[in-house]
């Protein structure tokens, strides 16, 4: 009896203690017609959130064509969150405030 609960514990832990770390969320904020930090550098499978802290409208949207991501447009408060699954740098700007721009970089 004790074999077959000790092979039942190892079995476990080889099948859910192998599996991959979730990555730790990281959070953009957009104040003063800025994204801080303007530069983010995450591993794969990090969830980004950007909070408007800003008085005006913002949105967030990847410059790439076809776009991986792209906000609604955000008032004060509100967020939009996106996970970054494959590697590679990412550049994004506001749609409504184009001189706003920021990268992620994902390794």
């Amino acid at each position: 009896m004790k074999r077959v609960t000790l092979l039942a514990f190892f079995t476990a832990l080889v099948l859910f203690g192998s599996a991959p770390a979730r990555a730790a969320d990281a959070t953009i904020h957009i104040d003063n017609f800025a994204f801080n930090p303007p530069t983010l550098r995450v591993s794969a499978g990090t969830k980004v959130t950007w909070v408007n802290r800003d008085d005006m409208i913002h949105t967030t949207v990847d410059a790439a064509t076809p776009r991986s991501f792209k906000s609604d447009p955000m008032d004060t408060d509100q967020s939009y969150s996106f996970v970054f699954a494959k590697p590679g740098t990412y550049h994004y700007f506001c749609s409504m405030h184009p001189q706003m721009m920021g990268t992620i970089i994902v390794e």
